[in-house]
């Protein structure tokens, strides 16, 4: 078992000394996912379900992560998350019958725990 909130701690110090040797790009970055992740015609809870599932699809641990801790956080249900991992087995077969179940796992950590609440791995 992975602990997810673990793998964002782990990119925390990268993270941090990356920004600082990028901090135009990263900032561009940051202004993007916070225009991004707000509510408008799509909540920002179905924006986190959507970039779970890409998450999947593109085999990112860091992402799983972040947007299952996201999903948590912006209240998700199981059966909502279960479904929009559904679709990534749809779309994307084998490979999501292994990255799924790393997505379902990151999302009842975070759901069960206060780890929901930490910003590491967040941008800035």
């Amino acid at each position: 078992m992975t602990d997810h909130g673990q793998v964002l701690k782990d990119l925390g110090p990268p993270i941090s000394e990356l920004r600082q040797a990028i901090p135009e790009v990263w900032s561009g970055y940051t202004q993007t996912h916070r225009a991004v992740m707000v509510d408008g015609a799509l909540s920002a809870k179905h924006k986190e379900l959507i970039a779970l599932a890409i998450s999947v699809v593109k085999k990112c641990d860091g992402c799983v992560a972040a947007h299952a801790r996201g999903a948590a956080r912006r209240g998700a249900t199981p059966q909502e998350v279960a479904e929009a991992i559904g679709v990534t087995l749809l779309l994307d077969g084998g490979p999501a019958t292994v990255w799924g179940p790393r997505a379902w796992e990151a999302y009842q950590q975070f759901a069960a725990t206060s780890d929901g609440d930490s910003s590491v791995g967040q941008p800035r």
